[in-house]
């Protein structure tokens, strides 16, 4: 819906935007994007009022949501009572080029539809108006704070403040600017000052409190709180949630069930709330409580999904009585596909595989292809008849369309191994990758090693950074590792493989040339890595930096120029490594079109592991994970070795894969390629055969 009525402002239908919005409300009045997105329709109707209105009530639901306050900042610097919309704004521009409001007032409904180029071309078209304008200042620190420029936006917004000392709008949006520097107790002043300045703006009051939690003054936020429920556009439910969850923080979980109990009653079906009441249920050990309560909403509400998953929730995992549960809610929502999920989850618990099949027959019954239901059909038809499970899967393929194929493919191949079809499993997983080389990545240049390298430069005793970089080959499992690792560390940093990575010669497949050419020296490889940090949330250069690609090469800068650093290589037997990484991709998509390509860069990239490790080219680790990969426990225990702490082990760290050793399944299949991998393998230090 979000999308629809994003798509009606940007052609300026915002009728039919604010028609969706209502649409949305009607359906989920609950819902506070839905206000929100309410409210910008109305706002490009010229509706400044209504627009106001529909915001407060999205605060009202979600007082501590600060995307909801930027917006209301704009909203309110925007708000000039004028009666057109974008397009006779568009008008006034054009027949009174100097017609300063109408641009304001584009620029802030461009930042309110985070179009942030629209807004800056508009604020550059005004300021030839009237360059000095105090508000020019405050849209260019709106904008400067939407591209995460935070010092520039609290320059311009304490400018534009200073130029208004007593415009609540621009107070409010300096106080954002404060807030997105972290600088906290600017931020609570700003906002104080807008309070004193308009007191009806109550919509503030669940900011301070938040930002008095994270100062760590629980009592001020008590206090506030209290000044909050006191007044009666204050006692809200959301700000009854938020009290609950102060108490909760505070120690205070009777306190908190004081405020919650009530708000369970008004919206059952509220998830935060039964996550809150759930805490206060457990701290103060009322479970039977918990219980009744619980049951005795659910009488008079048993449709509703969350509030089965929290009474579900308090009862023993697999327990008779987490079954008679189970049984109420299949009984209250008997097509309910989750409640029916819940019910053959607790028969495989139970060991009543017969009976979890029959739920799984009825999953599939009521939506044909649910995941859920048809893998514990497979299971069962794999542990029976493993040719009836392979054709099974083989139908759901043939039937599905092209876009979901993919993935019903690599699921063909597992199968098919499982069954032991050997061959049709590689042709499985071989025709996939072949299918969609087209859409993934080139495989990363390699380059030759050199005969000598330069010196390991000395590290500093002021320079108490230690950055590590960890990397695996595809089909290592270093996803794996990296799953146990985030468990333990908030330095990790994964955002090579995101949608916003880091701009610097890791990411870059031009490195080794640019290196080799010169046209990228050693020393600002390592100077374009440190500038990267701070827009990666780092404030050193102590950070754990998971590789996109790992060449030898990169030791060119490394060893003298980041000493202090460590390498960790993920390993596990080569010929396991290609086989997982044809049946089950990799973290980078890579590009594949034969098994011996495949072979042939694994090949050289091992056999430039095994190089660094036998020469001890830059400190480094092997993490061999053979045996461990599919276990947290014993996964958390070697990386606590390693590091020389403790590792909680990970919630997961992924379905299980392929057991050490598989590869020998495939040895007459694959023979060529293995031959290429065994001389790396045996270097690495596993068996010939």
């Amino acid at each position: 819906m979000q999308d629809k009525i994003l798509q009606a402002l940007r052609r300026n239908a915002a009728d039919d935007a604010a028609q969706l919005a209502r649409e949305w409300i009607q359906a989920e009045p609950e819902q506070p994007q839905a206000h929100r997105w309410l409210a910008l329709s109305l706002q490009q109707q010229g509706q400044f009022d209504a627009a106001l209105d529909s915001l407060q009530q999205a605060l009202a639901l979600a007082p501590e949501n600060p995307d909801l306050h930027l917006q209301h900042a704009g909203l309110l610097l925007a708000l000039r009572q004028f009666d057109a919309a974008d397009s006779a704004l568009d008008r006034t521009a054009t027949l009174n080029p100097n017609a300063l409001a109408a641009y304001l007032m584009q620029a802030h409904m461009a930042l309110a539809r985070n179009d942030v180029d629209e807004a800056e071309r508009v604020t550059r078209t005004a300021s030839r108006v009237e360059p000095d304008h105090p508000e020019l200042a405050a849209l260019n620190g709106m904008i400067a704070l939407r591209r995460g420029e935070g010092d520039r936006a609290v320059a311009l917004l304490s400018a534009a403040a200073q130029a208004l000392p007593n415009d609540a709008r621009v107070l409010y949006a300096l106080g954002f600017a404060y807030l997105g520097k972290e600088m906290l107790a600017f931020a609570e002043q700003a906002f104080r000052r807008v309070l004193d300045l308009n007191p009806a703006l109550t919509s503030l009051f669940g900011l301070l409190v938040q930002l008095q939690v994270r100062q760590g003054n629980i009592d001020g936020a008590a206090a506030t709180m209290r000044q909050i429920l006191a007044s009666a556009e204050g006692d809200t439910p959301a700000m009854r949630r938020l009290a609950g969850e102060l108490e909760l923080q505070s120690g205070q979980p009777l306190q908190a069930l004081e405020h919650l109990l009530p708000l369970l009653e008004q919206s059952p079906a509220d998830r935060q709330t039964l996550q809150l009441l759930l805490m206060a249920w457990q701290r103060l050990g009322r479970e039977q409580q918990a219980r009744d309560t619980l049951d005795a909403v659910l009488e008079t509400h048993p449709q509703l999904h969350d509030l089965w998953l929290a009474r579900l929730s308090i009862e023993t995992v697999g327990s008779a009585d987490a079954v008679a549960v189970a049984e109420r809610w299949l009984q209250a929502m008997p097509a309910h596909l989750p409640a029916m999920e819940t019910r053959m989850r607790l028969h495989d618990m139970a060991g009543e595989n017969d009976a979890a099949e029959a739920v799984a027959r009825r999953i599939v019954a009521i939506e044909p292809g649910r995941a859920s239901g048809e893998t514990r059909i497979v299971d069962a038809l794999l542990a029976r008849d493993p040719a009836a499970a392979v054709a099974h899967v083989q139908a759901i393929h043939d039937a599905a369309h092209d876009d979901a194929k993919g993935t019903l493919r690599a699921w063909l191949g597992s199968v098919q191994h499982e069954a032991g079809q050997h061959a049709d499993a590689l042709r499985s997983w071989v025709g996939l990758h072949v299918a969609e080389a087209g859409q993934r990545l080139p495989l990363p240049p390699q380059a030759k090693a050199p005969l000598t390298w330069p010196d390991l430069g000395s590290i500093s005793e002021a320079n108490t950074a230690r950055p590590m970089f960890v990397w695996g080959a595809p089909g290592s499992g270093v996803e794996r590792v990296i799953a146990a690792i985030a468990a333990a560390s908030p330095v990790l940093r994964g955002d090579r493989f995101g949608p916003n990575p880091p701009d610097d010669a890791f990411q870059s497949y031009h490195t080794l040339q640019d290196l080799s050419t010169g046209k990228l020296s050693p020393e600002r490889l390592v100077e374009q890595w440190r500038e990267q940090l701070p827009a990666r949330g780092l404030a050193d250069a102590n950070l754990i930096d998971w590789l996109l690609w790992w060449d030898n090469a990169l030791l060119w800068a490394l060893r003298p120029q980041l000493p202090e650093g460590r390498l960790l290589v993920v390993l596990r037997d080569p010929r396991d490594m290609l086989l997982h990484w044809l049946a089950n991709g990799a973290p980078a998509p890579l590009a594949v079109t034969s098994i011996d390509e495949a072979a042939e860069w694994l090949a050289r990239s091992l056999a430039q592991v095994a190089t660094l490790h036998e020469q001890d080219l830059y400190p480094h680790a092997l993490v061999r994970i053979d045996d461990i990969g599919n276990d947290p426990a014993v996964m958390a225990a070697h990386l606590g070795h390693l590091f020389g702490t403790r590792f909680p082990p990970a919630p997961s760290l992924g379905p299980p894969r392929m057991p050490s050793g598989e590869w020998r399944q495939y040895r007459e299949l694959m023979a060529p390629a293995f031959a290429l991998l065994t001389p790396v393998a045996v270097r690495l230090g596993y068996p010939e055969q």
